[in-house]
């Protein structure tokens, strides 16, 4: 009987852990970003001479849609990013850019990423578009249905990729206005393979307002 009890106990504790995993609970709530913070990031171009500059270029004229990616070489952030992509041919209508941004460089990662993404990538060394507070998802992740429907769906969609980088700080999707407009749309990733929703994306765009130069108002 001791034994029976023993491994009673041991497998209605993993079920409640198994259970409690799979709530939100022990997910970490994202700190929202302001705009005063994300202007200030420092973001580089990948080209041989790199040139640092701050992160409001990206929208100050007209505004920008931001994708940080969690790694480059995931098939989730690489489903995510063809979603993105296909509103590329809306949001040029809209005369908004489409923008992404990785944490590291390794090997031909950013380049193999690009197939899926259709607008320029830029750096962010100091990991600053994860935070304010960055989030982390470990091997927790892999006992969530959530995630493993996102694996499955995004496999189904004939997306595939590989180990190569972190991949545990989780990333998001930012639209925002032109000019002091500010954050018109923050998603924050909750878990692996947790997409932004791209109608949302395309109406948070719809409401930039593109800055009026002087010349253009005379």
């Amino acid at each position: 009987m001791g034994m029976w009890s023993i491994g009673a106990g041991a497998l209605g504790a993993a079920a409640l852990a198994l259970v409690l995993a799979n709530t939100d609970i022990f997910l970490s709530k994202p700190l929202q970003a302001t705009l005063e913070y994300l202007e200030e990031i420092d973001l580089k171009t990948l080209e041989k001479e790199p040139r640092t500059f701050k992160a409001k270029e990206l929208w100050e004229k007209n505004g920008a849609v931001i994708m940080a990616v969690r790694r480059p070489g995931c098939f989730l952030c690489r489903e995510e990013a063809a979603d993105l992509s296909s509103l590329k041919p809306k949001l040029d209508e809209l005369g908004v850019p489409l923008y992404a941004v990785v944490k590291e460089q390794i090997r031909t990662e950013v380049k193999d990423f690009q197939p899926y993404f259709k607008g320029e990538i830029f750096l962010d060394e100091k990991k600053k578009f994860y935070g304010p507070q960055r989030r982390k998802m470990m091997f927790m992740g892999f006992v969530r249905l959530g995630v493993w429907n996102n694996f499955f769906r995004a496999r189904n969609g004939g997306f595939s990729g590989n180990l190569e980088g972190e991949g545990f700080i989780l990333g998001g999707v930012f639209v925002v206005g032109s000019g002091k407009q500010g954050i018109l749309l923050e998603h924050r990733e909750k878990e692996f393979g947790d997409k932004v929703n791209p109608v949302s994306v395309l109406e948070a765009a719809r409401k930039i307002k593109p800055q009026t130069s002087a010349s253009e108002k005379k």
